[in-house]
């Protein structure tokens, strides 16, 4: 038996008979306490002692998510910088810049020290070649979806297909695109109940007959609601039907990308977020990574989705410079940028703020303050580079010649077996826990949980999907859930499950499940024209490298309380008698 081999049998073997064996919680009061959970968890998993560094690493930079008690379940992507860094000033805005994708490429620019310290770090993390791909920056993953898609050959590569099983605003965005284009948009499917992708279907459509060049296949490694992966060969087998390749990698953690093999299957188009860091400020962005020898297929277009990291202005320069604004600021465009889809949904907590610069970055919306189209205001923020390099350097908390990202320094210190292994103990236990919790009383022990995707499995991804019913048998709206999460200092996200397929023997539970909705995330009206889409909305928790056991203990705990059947009603009077806003329930 391999090591591999050994691993998952001894996973799945240990869930299912040694953490809470054939036990049902029927009564938050009854859960074992943290510590004998955790002394359960550490007996039936001796090795997750090993990954202590990683606690070490959380207590030493980043303690402010204990002193604020916030767990975060709400985080995806990679940390950039740690909380010591952002202590100081803030070192880097972000600035928009009037660039077509085609032509940032092609003819490039003039990048800043900082930009280019910072592509190099992200480049070597990716364990990419600046020699195979262009990287640039962008202000979401939304922001390089469509440019993406407003640059591709749609009018001659006339296919979009795509791998999710959840509404993402970014896939909702490059279809509109590619649709204007005279696309034809199609997307795999997921089999219920484990919403396993459906990969005779996938084949078929990868394989199409037609000889002329397929066009753009979408496909992310794993899915960030519901954590199933998918094999990284499907990119080799779209390349070889001749699709071009874009693969979203704003889901995974760090070094999950040394999984990939970057250098051999080689993604025309390769999407990752640094978006939301851990702390006050920066706040993040996004990049795009352009395979070069697929460069050409790109065709002009207009926009402002390209973003340059430029020198944060100092408190006196803002004062100065709103003083000197008012005629200004009548004259500016204000632009809406759309929602991160990695924090649409995600409640906010105390450790974020909303920056004073040209780009609010709150959770839970990017807005552009001002587009600058002049090009000589962008090179005099270049050269304002210069002039600041030396806080710039003193604001990343190194001190040395070279731009440091403790976050990444962090992933690469602990390394992809630790990490990975980490994950895997936490997720998989979460979720078995998850599962242990029955309403009290009910005729054939309703679950109060019901989990979305794979359940205890050795290669499922660090998040889950999941709902929360009532002792008869009704789920409670996840938003509901979601906002007295909150309360108790749970960050969470919901989303909506879709593209789903129901055998002929699971037809009959499509009418309990399926909800419809407009194209716009309302509830269905009559006389809409909205075009209606059919899913399941769920809350969704995402595990990070800095998670810990207390953490998941927490939201085990917390979601426990639901089996008490007045705790909604218990807590909008709670709420009420303490002269707050109440939350609607």
């Amino acid at each position: 038996m391999t090591t591999v081999s050994a691993s998952r049998h001894v996973l799945e073997g240990v869930m299912g008979s040694l953490i809470y064996p054939n036990s049902q919680f029927t009564n938050h009061e009854s859960l074992p306490s943290l510590q004998e959970s955790f002394s359960n968890f550490t007996k039936a998993f001796p090795q997750y002692s090993q990954t202590d560094q990683a606690d070490k690493i959380r207590e030493q930079e980043y303690y402010h998510l204990s002193l604020s008690n916030r767990v975060c379940f709400d985080y995806i992507g990679h940390g950039l910088f740690s909380y010591s860094q952002q202590r100081k000033p803030p070192f880097f805005d972000i600035s928009y810049k009037a660039a077509s994708l085609h032509s940032q490429i092609q003819y490039g620019g003039q990048m800043s020290e900082l930009e280019y310290e910072m592509q190099k770090r992200i480049m070597a993390l990716m364990n990419l070649s600046e020699d195979d791909y262009t990287m640039v920056f962008t202000a979401n993953q939304l922001s390089a979806f469509k440019l993406v898609a407003d640059s591709y050959p749609f009018q001659s590569n006339q296919n979009l297909l795509t791998v999710y099983d959840y509404e993402n605003e970014a896939v909702k965005v490059m279809t509109e695109s590619s649709k204007n284009k005279g696309a034809r948009v199609m997307s795999a499917e997921f089999s219920w109940p484990s919403l396993g992708l459906k990969s005779g279907k996938l084949l078929k459509k990868v394989r199409r007959k037609r000889k002329n060049k397929r066009g753009l296949f979408v496909f992310p490694l794993q899915s960030r609601m519901t954590g199933a992966r998918y094999s990284y060969l499907w990119m080799t087998m779209a390349q070889e039907n001749g699709w071009h390749v874009l693969l979203d990698a704003c889901g995974l953690g760090p070094k999950d990308m040394e999984t990939l093999g970057l250098s051999l299957f080689k993604p025309d188009f390769l999407v990752c977020s640094f978006f939301k860091v851990f702390g006050e400020n920066p706040s993040g962005f996004c990049c795009l990574f352009v395979k070069k020898s697929s460069s050409s297929i790109l065709k002009d277009s207009s926009g402002t989705c390209i973003v340059r990291l430029v020198p944060a202005r100092r408190p006196s320069q803002i004062s100065e410079e709103l003083a000197n604004d008012d005629v200004g600021t009548e004259e500016r465009t204000e632009q809406e940028m759309h929602v991160d889809d990695n924090l649409q949904g995600s409640s906010s907590g105390p450790i974020f703020r909303q920056q004073t610069s040209e780009v609010t970055s709150d959770p839970q919306e990017t807005k552009e303050i001002s587009v600058n189209h002049e090009a000589p205001e962008i090179e005099e923020s270049v050269a304002s580079f210069e002039s600041s390099k030396s806080q710039i350097i003193a604001g990343c908390g190194s001190g040395h010649s070279h731009l440091e990202c403790r976050g990444l320094d962090h992933a690469d210190s602990l390394g992809l077996i630790l990490i990975s292994a980490r994950a895997r103990y936490l997720i998989n236990w979460l979720v078995n826990a998850l599962m242990s919790l029955q309403h009290p009383h009910s005729e054939n022990r309703n679950p109060l949980v019901r989990i979305y995707g794979p359940k205890v499995k050795f290669d499922r991804g660090p998040a889950v999907a999941f709902n929360v019913f009532d002792w008869k048998g009704e789920k409670i709206d996840p938003s509901i859930v979601q906002k007295l999460a909150d309360r108790n200092n749970i960050s969470l996200s919901k989303g909506f499950l879709l593209h789903i397929w129901f055998p002929d023997e699971y037809e009959h539970e499509r009418e309990q499940i399926i909800e419809t909705r407009t194209s716009k995330g309302g509830k269905v009206l009559n006389g809409t024209r909205e075009k209606l889409h059919s899913g399941i909305s769920v809350v969704t928790a995402s595990l990070g490298f800095l998670t810990n056991f207390e953490d998941i203990h927490r939201l085990w705990a917390f979601v426990s309380r639901f089996l008490d059947a007045d705790f909604v009603e218990k807590e909008r009077w709670r709420y009420t008698a303490l002269n707050q806003m109440t939350i609607e329930v």
